[in-house]
């Protein structure tokens, strides 16, 4: 299946299940290979996690009876793992308390992934519709194309923090390529 056919909740729970896999890939992986692996799991949390602010949780607030509730407790645990990943990213892998706080974060994302496919994703299959729920991963595929595909070390000038930055910059971009993709302002 093409992911362009697959509907949205499949296509963020393969990646859950790439973002695991990756987890476990940096606790693995030494030297420059680990610094490597972490900025792709960086790269891949700021578009899922982006993708999902703007598009899935929107809907899933509207969607079922506390939708609210859900959503908020999923924001509540997205801007703790992503005050940690920032940290993390600014710290470095080679940083000797990087893997301490690692674990933290890998604990705390796999903890929300799993809230996530149990308390909204579950309910959300149930009341939308195949193509609303199609549609969405257009825009979830417009955001992943746009985003950078691997570190790029020496962005110190202003322009190339804005085109190539950290977490933060790459969350702002794909939420831009989401909002363009939907027809959103």
């Amino acid at each position: 299946m093409k992911d362009t056919d697959m509907d949205v909740i499949t296509f963020l729970m393969r990646q859950h299940d790439e973002i695991r896999e990756l987890f476990e890939e940096v606790v693995n992986t030494k030297g420059p290979g680990q610094r490597d692996v972490f900025h792709h799991l960086v790269r891949l949390l700021a578009i899922h996690e982006t993708a999902e602010e703007e598009l899935v949780h929107p809907y899933a607030r509207k969607a079922f009876p506390g939708g609210d509730k859900v959503v908020d407790q999923r924001l509540q645990e997205e801007n703790s793992a992503k005050e940690l990943l920032s940290r993390l990213d600014d710290m470095g892998t080679d940083h000797p308390d990087f893997l301490k706080y690692f674990d933290e974060l890998r604990t705390d994302v796999l903890a929300h992934a799993e809230a996530e496919e149990k308390f909204e994703f579950a309910k959300l299959r149930e009341k939308a519709s195949g193509p609303q729920l199609r549609a969405m991963t257009a825009g979830v595929k417009a955001a992943e194309a746009l985003a950078p595909t691997r570190p790029h070390p020496g962005v110190e000038s202003a322009t190339k923090n804005v085109l190539l930055g950290p977490p933060t910059a790459i969350m702002d971009r794909t939420r831009d390529a989401i909002r363009a993709a939907m027809g959103k302002s």
